[in-house]
């Protein structure tokens, strides 16, 4: 049997992590086995649909890097992959299932139903449907449907349980008085519902493996009875743990942010991303926490997924950005740096492309200060703005105004910078000026707090001489004897 899995979206909205998570392992499982991973729009909800929010859909998937077999983008052999599209086989199973007696009409009103749940919830009942069109002779309930008094259908639920093998969670029993009679066709011959053309879909596109949130479980009996109800094999299902926030409630805008969108916009590795979503309720081995998607797809089995929902930690999720961030060549760093770099109007794109070479060694040098490509504007501004245009951290300005012979250190290594090669390296110049502080009875630290924050106005970063090196002698002596005539001057 070939697995075939898919990931259903409804393009109502943003890409939200749980979404990405689900795509992910759907993703994972098909191509570890050789399958087919599929991708199908459920948007029947044609009031909150939104071309903004598919294209979101289809470029945010692709970003994170999932490919599929078929799909709306890309075609297949079970076009088309909009359930929009699709009303004319719903309504073929519809007829099949009137024909049966499986379906019903229920003619009952909008106001009718709320006073039934407000009835219901007063009195702490489940709420449900009550009406009395589930025994109405059919042949009564067509003539009514005919005369146009609108109607929607429903699923009638037998009595009993409906029992199945989670992939996840194991054996799971959920009995029938739990389940309402679910709507297949909303009121006045609106879209099917979810319930309805999902099975109808994974049916038609031979789906073999369904793994979805948590929240799906109360779909399961209502799907599988359908299943059952059409004479077909179903699906194997695994229902995912939900993603909780440290409060351990649902993940949502409330405990941080929720969407794919957000934390490419700060700048988190995809690579980073793509790790700490496959973290969310499974483990390579239970210690390795920084793995590929290579090892995803050789290791991913769905039994090894927790049942328990998925505490999301964002101090985690940073720390593995930046692990992923720092594992990146100066060139790889360079490239993910420059739209960040450009968005905060440091520099040109032409006039990063004239001086690329030296843009790659910028932004080496404050590798590990990064932890996000959104870090990265922070840090190499002081490279970009002439000394006039400086800006002195606090804590940097505090540090360095410890030493009282901070003015005279600093000018006396002015002076001897100034008579130092032009083309000097950085280590030579490093290990030159140490030795010269030796001479002089000047202690490291002395010079070279207060030489840092003139430098860049920062109380850390790069080593002092690849900074005078990518600032050049004459910006680098501009900036020593700019601040300690104006900001570290003596009192």
């Amino acid at each position: 049997m070939t697995v075939r899995v898919r990931i259903a979206p409804s393009p109502t909205g943003s890409v939200h992590l749980g979404l990405c998570r689900t795509a992910l392992f759907n993703w994972a499982f098909a191509r570890g086995r050789k399958g087919q991973f599929l991708l199908r729009i459920e948007d029947t909800d044609t009031e909150r649909n939104t071309q903004e929010s598919l294209d979101a859909i289809l470029e945010g998937l692709k970003w994170l890097g999932l490919d599929w077999d078929e799909g709306p983008d890309v075609g297949g052999p079970h076009e088309p992959y909009f359930q929009s599209q699709r009303r004319a086989s719903y309504d073929e199973v519809l007829e099949r299932l009137f024909a049966q007696g499986l379906v019903y009409r229920d003619f009952s009103t909008p106001e009718q139903q709320e006073a039934w749940r407000a009835e219901q919830e007063a009195r702490k009942q489940r709420v449900a449907y009550r009406g009395d069109d589930r025994d109405l002779d059919p042949a009564e309930a067509a003539r009514r449907a005919e005369g146009g008094e609108p109607f929607a259908v429903r699923f009638r639920i037998p009595d009993g349980a409906t029992e199945f093998t989670d992939l996840i969670r194991g054996e799971v029993s959920i009995p029938h008085d739990e389940v309402d009679d679910w709507v297949l066709v909303r009121r006045g011959g609106g879209m099917p519902t979810y319930n309805f053309t999902v099975v109808c879909d994974d049916l038609t596109m031979g789906i073999t493996h369904v793994f979805r949130g948590e929240e799906h479980l109360v779909n399961t009996p209502k799907q599988l009875l359908l299943y059952a109800a059409l004479g077909a094999e179903a699906p194997a299902f695994g229902h995912l743990p939900l993603l909780l926030g440290k409060d351990r409630r649902k993940l949502s805008k409330r405990s941080g942010d929720t969407s794919l969108g957000d934390y490419r916009a700060k700048g988190f590795p995809r690579a980073a991303i793509q790790n700490f979503l496959a973290l969310q309720g499974w483990a390579l081995d239970g210690e390795t926490e920084v793995f590929s998607l290579e090892q995803l797809v050789a290791a991913f089995e769905p039994g090894a997924v927790s049942k328990a929902g998925a505490v999301f930690d964002p101090d985690k999720f940073l720390w593995l950005a930046g692990e992923y961030l720092r594992k990146e060549s100066p060139a790889e760093l360079a490239e993910n740096c420059l739209p960040f770099v450009l968005e905060a109007g440091l520099a040109g794109e032409e006039d990063l492309g004239a001086r690329w070479d030296w843009f790659v060694r910028a932004c080496a040098a404050v590798q590990e200060r990064l932890s996000l490509y959104g870090d990265a504007p922070a840090w190499l501004r002081p490279y970009f703005v002439g000394a006039a245009d400086l800006e002195y951290d606090e804590k940097a300005l505090k540090g360095a105004c410890k030493n009282a012979d901070r003015v005279a250190h600093l000018t006396a290594f002015a002076s001897w910078l100034e008579g130092r090669p032009v083309e000097e390296a950085a280590p030579d110049q490093a290990a030159a000026a140490k030795a010269w502080l030796a001479d002089e009875g000047i202690k490291v630290g002395a010079l070279f707090q207060p030489l840092r924050c003139a430098l860049t106005g920062q109380p850390g970063g790069p080593d002092l001489f690849e900074i005078i090196a990518l600032l050049g002698r004459e910006e680098a002596l501009a900036r020593i004897t700019g601040a300690a005539a104006g900001v570290l001057a003596s009192d």
